[in-house]
């Protein structure tokens, strides 16, 4: 009964954020075509909102709001590719191309990402074959072949970690997978970046608001600094400030992933930061405009143009013909983005 009111209530939410985004605001997308053709670039294993973010991919997937086209991963551990197969395996998606790549950058496992090796009685708690890292291909390879096979112009990424992987891309040449070189793929084939970096908003610290350099930047400057001045697509920025102030209430944690008597996101959650903390949803507000850009869930800045600084500061400058844009966030659409993105995170998965 307690999920069934769950349920009802994030429709009727939905059906109200439809009703005010026919009210007519201008900084609305139009709706996209459904499902979404969508590509999750991930530092899984660095934070949990990553796993959260898979998780809801999966569940927007079953309600037919998209289609998961392959997972990139920018975090250079073995372990980060096996849980993340696990999970797509635990949502009946084991197919999911995985790509990885070996920049060195945070080369450590992470806290959660050994639930891919943990054992009851002799068997892996969460199933995946993904396990020899000489089978994995690179995010490059995974990307090219993942967007060749698109229609154009179709392809929304959510990029939730650092930029190698797609600074990777618009390096690429042409080859055998597609006979456009890296960017002129992307500009044929993807419609929408929607990225979770950087921050355009001073940010309190010890009483006092200061700049942000925000983690997803700094671990990968140059890559940041290419992608923000070279990317010929449409890219929306989910700054630092719009997740830490949409906290995931560790309620849900407790209550809401006891259907099944192990599940992956609530384990890799307690893990990394255990109840009662709630912790901040950044990579999923970029999955949740991703899918849902003309909802009503943000405000969007001007457009213009994002500037990566050597230190990793993000600066925006407002433009006429720029490409980019911020999300902007309201306390009436706070209320409403955190019920959507507990309800997605933890609908069960399709039968």
């Amino acid at each position: 009964m307690k999920r069934t009111i769950q349920t009802l209530t994030f429709f009727v939410l939905i059906l109200c954020a439809s009703i005010a985004w026919r009210g007519g605001s201008p900084l609305q997308a139009e709706e996209p075509r459904r499902p979404v053709p969508i590509i999750f670039d991930t530092d899984i294993g660095n934070d949990v909102d990553d796993v959260l973010a898979l998780g809801m991919i999966h569940a927007l997937e079953a309600r037919g709001d998209c289609k998961l086209l392959a997972v990139t991963i920018t975090k250079d551990n073995p372990l980060a590719a096996s849980f993340t197969d696990a999970v797509n395996t635990f949502y009946g998606k084991g197919d999911i191309p995985i790509g990885i790549c070996k920049s060195g950058v945070t080369p450590q496992p992470g806290k959660f990402n050994i639930l891919a090796e943990k054992k009851d009685n002799g068997q892996l708690r969460y199933p995946h074959d993904l396990k020899d890292p000489q089978q994995i291909p690179d995010a490059v390879t995974v990307l090219r072949t993942a967007l060749a096979g698109a229609e154009d112009h179709s392809v929304v990424i959510a990029q939730v970690g650092f930029s190698t992987n797609l600074a990777n891309l618009l390096k690429s040449p042409a080859d055998k997978i597609s006979p456009l070189a890296g960017e002129k793929l992307v500009k044929q084939k993807v419609k929408l970046l929607s990225i979770m970096a950087g921050a355009f908003e001073k940010i309190p610290r010890k009483g006092k608001l200061v700049d942000h350099r925000e983690y997803n930047i700094i671990k990968d400057i140059p890559a940041a600094q290419k992608l923000a001045r070279e990317w010929p697509t449409p890219v929306v920025w989910s700054g630092f400030e719009i997740g830490l102030n949409v906290a995931y209430p560790h309620e849900s944690i407790e209550e809401d992933f006891n259907y099944t008597s192990h599940h992956p996101l609530a384990e890799a959650y307690i893990l990394c930061n255990p109840p009662p903390h709630d912790r901040p949803t950044w990579d999923l507000t970029s999955v949740l405009y991703a899918v849902f850009p003309h909802r009503g869930y943000f405000d969007l800045s001007e457009t213009g143009t994002v500037t990566v600084e050597k230190d990793g500061l993000t600066t925006f400058q407002k433009s006429a013909d720029g490409q980019q844009r911020y999300l902007k966030l309201t306390n009436a659409q706070r209320i409403r983005v955190v019920e959507a993105l507990v309800q997605l995170s933890s609908q069960p998965p399709q039968k």
